[in-house]
């Protein structure tokens, strides 16, 4: 049965190319890089919200149209913040809650950044000694959080205005088909940027397509999350209710992104299609996609220019293992 299995995936790309991208992302110990990434994510979501309140709360000010929709929107369901929309003076936390916002935000952005990068470069196999040193990784880092991460608040500020009704009935599913576009837009830049080998968009526009796709459903979820959930809890709950599903965000948003660079990855580098049982066992048959992501795989540890890296494959042994003597 397994082998009829591995032949007919071996056959069929639309479930080889699938299966040999999962097969990448567990290689390359996805769900760790993607752990790291919605931490430093996390980290500068909080200050980023005291400066959004702060901000909030001057924009509002002096301006009661403008309160009257916002509190009549689903913003007016977020713990805490909800409860002081009707009085924008309470929310401004001054100009030691913007130093603080601005210096925490930059703080997380830019670990998401270099953490961003450290699972493109993994996921491309670039080996170590041709990866940003730490000095170099933030520079670029930086790049990326003025550019992409410019870009991402903006699409989500926008998803929010049109998720609280701004826009009209009608207008929503044009937010909406400009939203996937934009995404798109910005993953593409990010992914490029993101790793030291070059790469073009044909390269990375699959990957990037999907990954704008996903992000939106993401978005959408969360508005109906803070909706039903958040909206009917009470204040203590509705705070454990942000914390533990921003949590669960994050997490999934950094497993989507992996996953995506991953699909640009097997394409590119056509690491498809690979042996069904490669990951839980020596005795199988390697196919040329299992032999270059394992070498790939091998020549990325390499630490210095002058370090040299063979990689070859003998036939595994199914013969049974010795007893050991007494």
């Amino acid at each position: 049965m397994t082998e009829r299995l591995d032949r007919f995936q071996r056959r069929r790309p639309a479930v080889g190319y699938p299966l040999a991208v999962v097969y990448k992302f567990v290689d390359d110990q996805g769900g760790y890089l993607a752990a790291l990434i919605a931490y430093y994510a996390f980290v500068s979501l909080f200050p980023l919200l005291l400066l959004f309140s702060t901000t909030l709360g001057i924009v509002l000010a002096g301006n009661p149209d403008l309160q009257q929709r916002i509190l009549d929107s689903a913003m007016s369901q977020i713990p805490l913040i909800g409860d002081q929309l009707g009085q924008p003076d309470r929310l401004s936390g001054g100009v030691g809650a913007i130093v603080i916002g601005v210096v925490g935000s930059l703080y997380g952005g830019l670990g998401v950044a270099v953490a961003a990068q450290n699972a493109m470069n993994v996921a491309w196999a670039v080996p170590k000694n041709e990866r940003p040193d730490p000095i170099t990784a933030r520079i670029r880092g930086f790049g990326l959080l003025v550019t992409v991460g410019t870009a991402v608040i903006g699409v989500t500020v926008l998803n929010g205005f049109n998720a609280a009704g701004f826009f009209g009935s009608v207008a929503q599913v044009f937010v909406v088909i400009a939203a996937v576009v934009l995404n798109t837009a910005t993953f593409v830049v990010a992914f490029r940027l993101g790793t030291t080998r070059p790469v073009t968009v044909r390269d990375v526009l699959p990957g990037a397509a999907l990954a704008g796709v996903l992000w939106q459903v993401l978005q959408s979820f969360g508005g109906y999350y803070v909706q039903t959930v958040v909206g009917g809890a009470d204040t203590t709950n509705g705070v454990f209710a942000i914390v533990l599903g921003l949590l669960a965000f994050l997490y999934i948003a950094a497993l989507v992104v992996v996953l995506c660079i991953e699909v640009n990855v097997v394409r590119v580098d056509t690491l498809h299609p690979r042996a069904l049982l490669t990951p839980f066992t020596d005795n199988v048959e390697l196919t040329d996609g299992d032999r270059d992501a394992y070498t790939a795989q091998a020549e990325a540890q390499r630490s210095k220019g002058f370090e040299e890296i063979d990689v070859s494959f003998r036939e595994p042994d199914s013969s049974p293992t010795p007893e050991p003597g007494p």
